[in-house]
């Protein structure tokens, strides 16, 4: 897979630079927990931090937080093209959020798609009208990762062009749609119904994490994370202001006693 902007789009995921620590370690961990189901005394371990229908039914609530992080997939090389397409849009939006927000993607989009998921699933199951054999199959480990990574890259850089498949270029504002249109062909297949209101829920929660930093964004993802952590700090101090009466001064003294504006000093925006 390869990219080119149409506007000068910094695409860090794409081109050169070191590769960030916890994208491997992301990797290494989905991996190795995916060769973990093969072996009879080890897959057990994998069946418990996948999402079942048992975070409803029995409490495993944990598993609404650690199935993102369990590879998933039979025995074939295709775990193999899934970890380096995750790698590509992963390492991109890694560079352009930086850790702490990029760790916050994640468990947000997948906690909440997960929530949605499992009550679909509980709901359906109440109601008799659940036949999916292998429900949440659709959103389990790197497939979950791999929606809200395109969809933050997507929502990020618009117009960049990616080389679909290697031959067909698609701008970057497009893959929100298809990769809701393959989910959706894996329900047809699957019946898996909350796999795919998990995936849609994914794609819509990382879309709106990235465009909650507001403004256009003419820097991709590291332009997204400034404004991000801006609109994060004024809420904050809007609740301090709140909870502890504080007053906000408008406007310095002038020479005849007069208020008016703050004087900014040049790193204040």
């Amino acid at each position: 897979m390869s990219t080119r902007s149409t506007q000068r789009v910094p695409l860090g995921g794409f081109g050169s630079g070191p590769i960030p620590r916890d994208l491997w370690i992301l990797l290494g961990v989905l991996f190795v927990t995916f060769s973990l189901q093969f072996f009879s005394s080890t897959a057990l371990l994998p069946a418990l931090l996948r999402l079942t229908p048992l975070a409803w039914q029995r409490g495993f609530v944990w598993q609404l937080a650690t199935y993102p992080f369990i590879g998933f997939g039979g025995p074939s090389i295709w775990i193999l093209l899934e970890l380096y397409i995750l790698f590509l849009f992963g390492r991109d939006v890694y560079a352009g959020l930086g850790r702490r927000h990029f760790w916050r993607l994640v468990l947000t989009a997948s906690i909440l798609a997960a929530l949605v998921a499992a009550a679909v699933h509980a709901v359906g199951a109440l109601m008799g009208g659940m036949d999916s054999l292998a429900p949440f199959g659709l959103m389990q480990g790197q497939r979950i990762l791999i929606a809200i990574f395109i969809a933050a890259f997507a929502t990020a850089n618009r117009h960049a062009t990616i080389m679909f498949m290697f031959v067909l270029p698609i701008e970057a504002r497009w893959f929100m749609g298809i990769e809701i249109l393959f989910a959706f062909i894996g329900f047809l297949q699957t019946r898996d119904l909350p796999g795919f209101l998990g995936i849609c829920t994914a794609v819509g929660v990382s879309y709106l994490y990235i465009r909650s930093g507001g403004g256009r964004r003419k820097g991709g993802l590291r332009e997204m994370r400034l404004q991000l952590e801006r609109w994060w700090i004024q809420k904050k101090l809007d609740r301090m202001k709140k909870k502890r009466g504080f007053r906000v001064i408008q406007g310095e003294n002038k020479k005849d006693g007069a208020t008016g504006d703050v004087k900014r000093g040049p790193w204040v925006h």
